[in-house]
């Protein structure tokens, strides 16, 4: 297997990053951090009209693309056009967690085989998209000052460390998405690809008009019980910014409170 060479280290380019999944938490946070430290960015979602990423092309440049991440061609299509019009990505974040409506609260009797397929393609099979893309670029970019020639990043959820009661399709796709990025993660890091598997064991409270922190199901925040995507964004950045001597591999973030 070919090593980095050092010798092949070149002074910092300006970065380019591809967020696939785009909505208000997680995605915009990333859109938003990526931009204000200087990187081309480019997000994608099945409807790029969302208002919210309409806003983040107005407010930092960041460029939008439609795809349907679990169709290989829309997958191939968009690391196509990102180059084209960025340049070859550095950091890749796939973030989607591909639930379904009505998937949850389902025994394993009860669970539509269907909605099961649907949660797996969009997640799993979807992460396995995205990171066969990324790494085919990302193999012929050159090492950075930190000895990397890129970093993928796999968004994941509690569920890829435990299954719970009545969520096994979301449990299977979950444990699949991390056994995709360690197989990438052993097989690309010695060829100087950074991958990072990052379960949040959390409700994620988005920033409301008033300032406050909220998640659809669980409410209001409360004395900082929820993740907040600004802080996790920044973690992010940092498995980036990670020096090849101290590459993270799995870094579960939940609040202090949490009960694990």
């Amino acid at each position: 297997m070919t090593q980095p060479d050092e010798r092949d280290a070149q002074p910092s380019v300006q970065d380019v990053a591809l967020i696939v999944g785009g909505g208000l938490g997680i995605s915009s946070s990333c859109a938003r951090l990526f931009a204000k430290n200087g990187m081309r960015v480019g997000i994608a979602a099945r409807n790029p009209d969302k208002s919210v990423l309409q806003n983040l092309e107005k407010t930092h440049g960041v460029r939008r693309y439609a795809c349907d991440a679990s169709e290989p061609a829309a997958v191939e299509l968009l690391f196509r056009n990102v180059v084209r019009d960025l340049g070859a990505p550095t950091l890749v974040v796939h973030n989607i967690d591909g639930r379904v409506p009505g998937i949850f609260r389902k025994g394993i009797t009860e669970a539509d085989p269907g909605m099961a397929l649907d949660t797996l393609r969009n997640s799993a099979f979807s992460a396995f998209l995205v990171g066969q893309q990324a790494a085919r670029l990302m193999r012929e970019n050159k090492l950075n000052a930190n000895g990397a020639k890129g970093t993928i990043v796999f968004t994941n959820a509690s569920a890829a460390l435990k299954g719970f009661p009545s969520s096994g399709a979301f449990a299977m796709a979950c444990h699949a998405k991390s056994g995709l990025a360690q197989s990438m993660a052993r097989e690309l890091m010695p060829q100087g690809i950074h991958v990072a598997n990052v379960p949040i064991d959390a409700a994620i409270g988005w920033t409301q008009e008033d300032g406050t922190r909220a998640h659809r199901v669980a409410g209001t925040t409360v004395d900082d019980n929820m993740a907040d995507p600004d802080c996790i964004a920044e973690t992010y950045l940092q498995l980036h910014h990670q020096h090849r001597s101290t590459w993270a591999f799995e870094v579960v973030l939940r609040p202090w409170s949490e009960k694990w």
